[in-house]
């Protein structure tokens, strides 16, 4: 593997980890955690997109299916959607 792909896998874990408040850090670190060896290319880079929304607009979308923003309908939120802790 390479080193820039190792980087950039430990950035997203980062952004997942320390999100702002403590209930999304310990849902997207493990989600993360879980699945960020088995994406390939494309889905990291969905997964990038897909941290960069706000908290509140990641619960409401895992939690009451509701979204003030449009997140994007793809495999890293399908995949995201069905995660159990």
């Amino acid at each position: 593997m390479s080193e820039e792909l190792e980087i950039f896998k430990k950035k997203l874990l980062y952004r997942a980890s320390y999100r702002g408040t403590k209930e999304m850090d310990i849902l997207l670190t493990k989600f993360v955690k879980k699945y960020l060896n088995s994406f390939n290319d494309e889905q990291l880079r969905q997964l990038e997109k897909f941290l960069e929304f706000e908290d509140e607009i990641i619960y409401n979308f895992y939690n009451f299916d509701k979204v003030k923003k449009q997140i994007d309908k793809n495999k890293i939120s399908e995949i995201f959607k069905n995660f159990k802790i």
